[in-house]
């Protein structure tokens, strides 16, 4: 099977940095034992700056963009998935050191095809996609760490993107109470409609810089870094967890050791792309079952063609996008 298809293509070479659709076949894409064609996939942040080149995300040229996939087995040499299975994968090397989802078909490694789950659709799975994967992985390193709702609210930086709307949702569903903090204060009815007790202007907080602060929350899903976190470390609950998930504010982290030998405050790291495979399917059950997110639909503000990637990402960029973009093919 060698069919021609199009591909949403990066390079990096002596002509320079460009990105844009190109005819392939199947022969030229990364090697892995299941091929299949494209329903769906989602633009993240990671997305945008792959495509734009302003991040060094991809570690090999030319590479398909495009973290997330979703769609039908076209053909398959493990016998575990069989032609029109429908599948799902995001991370696991997509968009990074191997061909994304942004073209007509993809091939994937079986070991990191997930079947997908009873309870999702393949447009729901990409509505969620590394975002909310992201968000559901959060939460669940925080249980593995004792967190539960009787703790009390968890609060949600970076409120209005991707991953701060589902983890908001997820949230809910799984029985918490979930806090907001974000730059856009007129979408606090928004995050209200998708579970938010409490929404907080990022612009009208303000940290102090004492060493510990008056607890105001058990625990964080933290999308932006910085002096957010450094401020957050110093308002949680003893015992409680910050999830870190992004760093839109900064990279820096300016605190003391007191919330941590004080309260007892755990940092976890949310990597989501090398999650193992027995979490990430641990990860979907839930995503299809007890954790799905109740408003998929209202999250998902924006459907595009590959072919209007373009303005997709310079739109997110510059922090003017709201809502998950689905990216749909056929």
């Amino acid at each position: 099977m060698n069919t021609p298809f199009k591909a949403f293509r990066i390079h990096n070479d002596d002509n320079g940095y460009r990105a844009g659709i190109e005819e392939m076949r199947i022969d030229g894409l990364s090697p892995g034992e299941v091929l299949v064609k494209l329903a769906y996939s989602s633009v993240n942040y990671k997305d945008a700056l792959a495509g734009t080149g302003k991040g060094k995300i991809l570690r090999r040229f030319p590479l398909n963009a495009g973290i997330d996939a979703a769609g039908y087995v076209a053909a398959s040499t493990d016998p575990a998935f069989k032609e029109g299975d429908a599948v799902l994968c995001t991370g696991c090397g997509l968009s990074e050191t191997r061909d994304g989802g942004y073209a007509e078909y993809v091939r994937l490694e079986s070991k990191w095809t997930i079947p997908l789950p009873s309870g999702l659709s393949l447009r729901e799975s990409m509505i969620i996609g590394t975002a909310g994967f992201t968000a559901a992985l959060a939460l669940y390193r925080m249980q593995q760490n004792a967190q539960t709702p009787e703790l009390g609210p968890i609060v949600v930086t970076g409120a209005t993107g991707g991953v701060g709307m589902l983890a908001i949702d997820i949230l809910t569903c799984a029985g918490y109470s979930a806090h907001a903090i974000t730059g856009k204060a007129e979408q606090f009815d928004f995050l209200i409609g998708l579970g938010a007790k409490q929404c907080i202007s990022r612009k009208e907080l303000f940290w102090s810089q004492r060493p510990l602060e008056t607890a105001r929350w058990a625990g964080a899903i933290d999308n932006v870094g910085g002096d957010m976190l450094a401020g957050l470390s110093r308002v949680i609950e003893p015992y409680g967890n910050i999830a870190i998930c992004g760093n839109a504010g900064g990279i820096e982290l300016a605190t003391t050791v007191m919330p941590f030998i004080i309260r007892g405050l755990s940092l976890l790291g949310i990597a989501s792309a090398g999650t193992a495979r027995a979490v990430r399917d641990d990860i979907w059950q839930h995503l299809a079952d007890d954790w799905k997110p109740r408003n998929l639909h209202t999250i998902a503000t924006k459907e595009v063609g590959f072919e209007e990637l373009g303005p997709v990402f310079n739109k997110m960029l510059a922090g003017e996008s709201f809502g998950r973009t689905l990216v749909r093919f056929g």
